[in-house]
């Protein structure tokens, strides 16, 4: 028996055994049991109750809602029907598209001839900036004080020109003056003559620098040149004087004189006859003889050959003078030095690069420059490069919006070297109009071209290709449904472009029009 100790109400100090046996326990009804089950888990209950009634309208639900995918599983099939399209009136266009590169082509470094010069080349002034653009008469760069004149060519420069020299590079030169608007005389002739020396003087002046000449030293030469031609023409003149004394009729005198001499003979041998002795006449005969033969050598042509030859002599040492002032005057004419030109094909031309400065040594390339046009340039397909033409437009996709432009070039793509033909083609565009902005948006980058290569003259009727049937003779047909009814009516027609999806029709009755339904599927 167990036994429980514990302490009285009334003697809070005492203690006392009870037997626990003999303690009758309360009487409780199982209604109480249940409510107090129910009030100490009250969550767990309401959860539960919560869960069932869930699933129960869950399971309910599921018995009502279909998904789309069962729904079209379920459903009946649709009724066949007409697949139609409206005929539409636009205007059809066909394009050849590519992508191109925007650069200045042909870019090539610049060299200065400077084996002339005397002393270091130090670049002096006119350094160009970067974009500047040379032409014809441009100055490209001042070395030691001088101006490089541009002037259109290919062939370099290799050597001085001066008055007398001749050659393909004389030709080029003259040329080149013609283009500056300069005459530089037959230009059909390669020899530099004075009158193209007085093209450079002309050159020369339309730069603002002075033109090459020889100096003092030429000067001078040129002053004892003709020193010499007057000496040598005074000398010529000497010998012609005696050779005209020599060569001229005896004077008077002596023509008086020798006959005097003739007559007094004359006279003393008819004296003689007259009164002397047989000696006497014989003497007087002999002095006539004597004084007729006088006469006759006095008055005779002398010998003019050493005049003569002293006048030879007098007029070739003149000759040569004149030679000698010649080439003197010649040497003072204006030059091109090697140095002061610089030949450039396909002027105008763009400063991309700059490789000295000024008070520098010119040690190699001094710049580069390249084309001063911008260029578009694609690669094309054989198939496509035999729609293009040169001079054909073109419709650049700028950054600001499309931009026209006109073909320039269509050329087979060179191969590189040990490679095999591409049989592509290289397109050069040129665009018709850019503004500085609009060039500096799109250098060096890669647009879009497009090349329109046919076109419908305004709007025509058009359907899908997909409406063209072709008829037992082989005529197109398109399939005309009034009204979209299923009573359909094969309508002949004839085509014309077809681009975007889209064909050209023309009802060879007439009857068709904008807005007619065709059939383009069942």
């Amino acid at each position: 028996m167990s036994r429980l100790f514990g302490r009285r109400k009334s003697e809070p100090d005492a203690t006392e055994v009870i037997d626990l046996d003999a303690v009758a326990p309360p009487t409780r009804s199982r209604s109480q049991g249940w409510r107090r089950v129910f009030a100490g888990n009250r969550v767990i209950w309401v959860m539960a109750t919560v869960a069932i009634i869930a699933l129960v309208a869950g399971l309910g639900l599921g018995q009502l809602i279909v998904s789309p995918g069962q729904a079209a599983a379920d459903a009946d099939a649709p009724a066949g029907g007409l697949i139609t399209v409206p005929i539409e009136n636009r205007q059809l266009a066909n394009d050849v598209t590519m992508r191109g590169d925007a650069t200045y082509a042909d870019s090539v470094e610049v060299s200065i001839e400077t084996g002339e010069l005397a002393g270091a080349p130090i670049v002096t002034g006119q350094v160009p900036e970067v974009a500047a653009i040379f032409d014809t008469a441009s100055i490209a760069l001042e070395v030691t004080g001088r101006p490089v004149i541009v002037l259109p060519g290919d062939l370099p420069v290799y050597r001085t020109l001066r008055v007398g020299v001749s050659g393909p590079d004389v030709l080029q030169f003259k040329q080149g003056l013609n283009a500056a608007g300069i005459d530089a005389g037959a230009l059909d002739s390669d020899v530099f003559d004075a009158q193209t020396a007085s093209a450079v003087t002309a050159l020369y002046a339309k730069v603002g620098y002075p033109a090459p000449t020889g100096g003092t030293d030429v000067a001078t030469a040129v002053s004892g040149a003709e020193a010499g031609v007057t000496s040598a023409q005074a000398s010529v003149d000497s010998a012609a004087g005696a050779l005209t004394t020599v060569q001229g009729p005896a004077s008077n005198v002596d023509v008086v004189e020798q006959g005097n001499l003739v007559r007094s003979a004359q006279r003393a041998l008819a004296l003689a006859r007259t009164e002397g002795t047989p000696n006497a006449i014989a003497d007087a005969e002999e002095s006539v003889t004597l004084a007729v033969a006088r006469q006759a050598q006095a008055l005779a042509p002398r010998d003019a050959s050493a005049e003569k030859a002293a006048v030879t002599a007098a007029k070739a040492e003149l000759t040569r003078a004149n030679e000698t002032l010649s080439d003197a005057r010649d040497g003072a004419l204006a030059y091109l030095p090697s140095g002061e030109v610089l030949y450039l094909p396909g002027l105008p031309r763009r400063v991309d690069e700059i490789s000295v400065k000024r008070g520098s040594s010119i040690t190699g390339p001094v710049m580069r420059v390249s084309g001063a046009t911008l260029v578009i340039s694609g690669s094309a397909t054989a198939s496509d490069a035999a729609l293009l033409t040169v001079g054909a437009p073109a419709i650049l996709a700028m950054p600001d919006g499309d931009q026209p432009a006109t073909i320039s070039s269509v050329l087979p793509t060179e191969p590189a070297s040990g490679e095999a033909a591409s049989g592509r083609f290289t397109v050069l565009f040129a665009p018709d109009s850019l503004t500085d902005e609009q060039i500096q948006a799109v250098q060096g980058s890669n647009v879009r071209v497009r090349i329109p290569v046919s076109s419908t003259e305004g709007d025509v009727l058009a359907v899908p290709l997909a409406a063209l049937t072709a008829g037992p003779g082989g005529e197109s047909r398109v399939e005309f449904a009034p009204g979209g009814s299923a009573d359909t009516v094969l309508v002949e027609v004839t085509t014309g472009l077809a681009a975007e999806g889209f064909v050209e029709i023309t009802a060879v009755d007439g009857s068709l029009g904008v807005g007619d339904l065709v059939v383009v599927g069942r």
